[in-house]
């Protein structure tokens, strides 16, 4: 009797296609996904192209008023006193803009997590209380999906991290990776 047969029940996947592989694709399209709303939301809220924005930044609106004005909970004083004014409008439109140049481009990941983090945690505030959902909305999904691909180093892959990791200040200053 020679040795037994082994079955196998599941195909060996090729070297070039396992899961080692893989993920680093993964990881980017999250990253240029979650780039695509942060830039969208600026482009709409710049140019008021109506989803939802229907006038925009430079026709006079504020990206900030509208939406701040109306938030009740328990912040609702704080996020009143802060709709349209200039300073919230440009911290706001430059956040937006600089996440999605960010992600998109894969560079400055570890800024753009904890900035963005920081942004998520206040429009999280200013939608209290939650209508379907006891604490969690996709505010904080965003933010996991923020701090992961700078933690994965995600920029590397489909975009220009791997080069601006080696910019002699982003080497001095691991922060700007």
């Amino acid at each position: 009797m020679g040795a037994p047969m082994s079955v196998r029940t599941h195909p060996t996947p090729p070297a070039h296609r396992t899961a080692d592989t893989q993920a680093p694709y993964a990881w980017a399209a999250g990253r240029l996904c979650l780039g695509w709303i942060f830039a969208w939301a600026f482009l709409d809220k710049l140019l008021g192209l109506g989803k939802p924005a229907t006038s925009g930044w430079l026709d006079g609106t504020s990206p900030s008023k509208g939406f701040l004005s109306h938030v009740e909970g328990p912040f609702k004083g704080m996020f009143h006193s802060m709709a349209g004014q200039t300073w919230v409008d440009v911290s706001y439109m430059f956040g937006l803009a600089g996440l999605g140049v960010a992600l998109l481009l894969g560079i400055g990941l570890r800024i753009a997590a904890a900035g963005g983090t920081i942004l998520l945690a206040m429009l999280y505030a200013a939608s209290l209380p939650l209508e379907t959902n006891p604490f969690m909305d996709e505010h904080w999904i965003y933010a996991a999906l923020l701090i992961a691909v700078a933690w994965a180093n995600a920029g590397d892959t489909l975009g220009l991290g791997g080069p601006w990791s080696r910019i002699g200040l982003v080497r001095r200053f691991p922060a700007l990776r």
